[in-house]
């Protein structure tokens, strides 16, 4: 099992990022709300990591905080949610946002969020409110929408780059093409990294 990962922080791609470890790459995939909290390429991260085995994959799940892997091993263990639905759930809100909308049975919001239908999301309200009913926000990095910006003045091709990549980053969790197209050209600005585009496209979709 590998628990924890520190190293230097060289690609940041949403949702993965690519850390050095003594000459040793490892690819992880974040929740966003992780990702908006990460320091610049070149510097040190260290990261809480679950380590997922299948037959076609061996894949890291990185998280600032022990408490944020927490919950997202809790997540695993609610009937049909998988590591891509708990990768999604927590990119399209924050842990307290989620723990939030179980402690008041707000299922609807979670409809809003990719691969979760009305069912499933009935279905984690029910089952997640004991398992999480002695959680509260204090246990987890604070959720803001902070995030560096780019410098003004980016020549079109890079504005494109990042909208392109704001669009492969929420397909890869779990939205459709169309989707995430919409939301992303309809929060697109010239000087917005990817990250901003896909943190403002998240809170549009909710």
């Amino acid at each position: 099992m590998i628990g924890r990962i520190r190293g230097q922080l060289v690609e940041k791609q949403p949702p993965e990022v690519l850390v050095d470890v003594a000459g040793v790459g490892y690819e992880i995939s974040l929740p966003m709300s992780c990702f908006y909290a990460l320091p610049e390429c070149g510097e040190d991260v260290t990261l809480f990591t679950h380590f997922v085995v299948r037959e076609d994959a061996q894949l890291l799940f990185g998280f600032n905080t022990k408490s944020e892997r927490a919950l997202f091993r809790e997540l695993l263990k609610a009937n049909g949610v998988g590591p891509k639905l708990g990768l999604g759930i927590l990119s399209g809100m924050s842990a307290e946002q989620f723990i939030r909308c179980v402690h008041h049975g707000d299922a609807s919001t979670l409809v809003k969020l990719p691969g979760v239908g009305k069912k499933t999301a009935e279905r984690l309200v029910l089952e997640m409110k004991d398992r999480l009913k002695d959680w509260g926000p204090d246990l987890f990095t604070p959720y803001t929408d902070a995030a560096p910006l780019s410098a003004a003045g980016g020549d079109t091709l890079a504005a494109t780059n990042a909208t392109d990549d704001a669009i492969a980053a929420l397909e890869a969790l779990g939205y459709k093409n169309s989707q995430a197209t919409k939301a992303v050209k309809a929060v697109a600005q010239e000087a917005m990294t990817s990250e901003q585009m896909i943190k403002q496209a998240l809170r549009a979709m909710l």
